[in-house]
């Protein structure tokens, strides 16, 4: 079967969106062109079309950011797991428990997505954004979702034994994390749920609370979850 090519305007006008991330969520007309190797004058006559539509606003100083059709599309995106009024409440309950963050993550082909996240209140912590895409092979929700995914070559097989897996430093080199799989209660993986912090927080011991604090959630949830 021949290989169907893209649209190579709506590739370019989705490389331009592709530039906003939590570290960049204002770029200006030169920052887009540097990101996306574009030249300006394509950039302002796709942002004509973007900006109608919503997907982007360009600001009184002429620099651009996302628009409301982005976020409508992402809150679709995360209810379209119907999971929220399941997890939420969790995670709220395992933040206030282990005064971490504790967070949910998704696969999505070879990326992690953090669809729901709850922070404590105390000052210094580790701060995730929803929606955020981060690789698999780096981070503890990384290792529980490729160790527990239908293709069980991927993953490292003491994980699946263990039923765990703990990182510290691998995506950045001031955290740690630890994390456990969710399935339903048919089995299936729904995804991660995993608590994270300051790696100098999270020695030998204080990891086997974290374990066992993410189990119980874990056997929660799973009971509320059918398919």
């Amino acid at each position: 079967m021949a290989e169907v090519k893209g649209v190579e305007a709506v590739e370019r006008a989705l490389q331009i969106l592709d530039c906003f991330d939590p570290g960049s969520p204002e770029l200006s007309l030169a920052g887009i062109a540097k990101k996306t190797g574009q030249y300006k004058s394509t950039i302002l006559r796709l942002a004509v079309s973007l900006e109608k539509f919503g997907y982007l606003i360009r600001g009184e100083n002429g620099r651009f950011r996302l628009g409301p059709t982005t976020w409508r599309l992402g809150s679709n995106y995360r209810q379209s797991f119907d999971l929220a009024g399941i997890v939420r409440p969790e995670l709220k309950l395992l933040a206030e428990a282990t005064n971490e963050t504790a967070s949910f993550y998704v696969r999505e082909g070879m990326s992690r997505i953090c669809l729901y996240r709850s922070e404590p209140t105390r000052a210094i912590r580790h701060s995730i954004t929803e929606g955020a895409s981060m690789p698999l092979d780096r981070g503890a929700t990384g290792k529980v979702l490729l160790a527990f995914s239908a293709d069980m070559e991927e993953g490292d097989p003491s994980i699946r034994s263990s039923g765990f897996a703990i990182s510290r430093g691998e995506r950045d080199p001031e955290v740690a994390a630890v994390s456990v799989p969710l399935r339903s209660a048919t089995g299936r993986l729904v995804g991660a749920i995993a608590v994270s912090g300051l790696i100098t927080r999270f020695n030998e011991d204080r990891c086997a609370d974290l374990v066992a604090a993410l189990v119980e959630s874990q056997k929660r949830l799973t009971a509320q979850i059918s398919a």
